[in-house]
């Protein structure tokens, strides 16, 4: 079984696969490291996460063009932690640090699985990564080599597990029926977008793998981008990165209808944002929604 337990900013996991329990506490994916946020204070937020408790980094190929999968391997070497004691995991799809040609440098192919995560590895200063995700789905690449590349990095010990981002339930499912006909590992953890407002996959779409596969969660965006703080609700701020501008005004249009609708007695953005996630939430009349325990 899997049990995830999502919070706010700080995340608390347990994967039981293959007769092997970790448990471990989380800071959500390190995106802003390397690029946004300055080295040394991305030293200093690791070390008082660390030192909180908190044991699980990660990362990807693609945050910050590989400088975030750097400056957080120069933060492990500063601190002198023990490998043993932390859990890494880094994602491959987008690879463009490791070259010029974009074919070759993303996807997943086994070809990029191998080369990117060698590259992944070099940026990191580590001989392995706990786990290691597929960073999106590839419809290009033929899922049997999809796997087999994953097994392969697993079995020359680059990776204690694998796992997907953002994959549709069909997708996991057509993986591990490929994974149990050629008697390989199937992916054991997904990382979706979960949070108030992004809420169908996690509480529907996969209710059948946690059932038939023990499928573990690292969900991203708890804050969707930071509009559930409520600070983009008047429009006069917007992102810190370029990069994330767009996305964030798209998934505004409906989050800012519904708030917009919410009474104006609300004292602060943050109370009127969260009467309105809570009616957002509320069932459809008519609707039967199944309860899931996150416990």
């Amino acid at each position: 079984m899997a049990h995830v337990s999502p919070a706010i900013g700080v995340t608390h996991y347990e994967f039981e696969s293959q007769r092997q329990r970790h448990v471990l506490t989380a800071i959500p994916s390190c995106s802003r490291y390397g690029g946004h946020v300055e080295n040394e204070k991305t030293f200093s937020c690791m070390k008082a996460a660390y030192d909180a408790g908190i044991n699980f980094f990660d990362c990807a190929e693609g945050y910050a063009g590989g400088e975030s999968e750097k400056v957080m391997g120069e933060a492990i070497k500063r601190y002198g932690w023990k490998r043993n004691d932390y859990v890494i995991s880094t994602k491959i799809n987008w690879g463009a640090a490791n070259g010029d040609n974009p074919v070759n440098n993303g996807g997943l192919s086994r070809k990029h699985l191998v080369e990117g995560t060698k590259a992944s590895l070099e940026r990191l200063g580590l001989d392995y990564v706990d786990l290691l995700y597929a960073h999106r789905p590839d419809r290009n690449t033929p899922m049997e080599e999809v796997v087999r590349g994953f097994n392969f990095l697993i079995d020359q010990g680059k990776c204690f597990y694998w796992g997907t981002s953002e994959w549709n339930a069909d997708e996991i499912e057509r993986a591990h029926h490929v994974a149990t006909r050629l008697n390989l590992v199937g992916p054991i953890m997904e990382q979706p977008q979960y949070n108030m407002l992004v809420r169908e996959r996690c509480e529907k779409e996969y209710s059948l793998l946690y059932e038939n596969y023990g499928l573990g969660l690292t969900p991203f965006s708890p804050l969707k981008s930071g509009i559930l703080t409520g600070k983009y609700n008047d429009g006069t701020q917007t992102a810190p990165m370029r990069c994330f501008l767009a996305y964030v005004e798209r998934a505004l249009t409906t989050p800012l209808q519904v708030f917009r609708r919410t009474p104006a007695s609300a004292s602060t953005p943050t109370t009127t944002t969260s009467r309105a996630c809570r009616s957002a939430s509320k069932p459809r009349t008519g609707s039967k929604r199944r309860r899931r325990s996150m416990t």
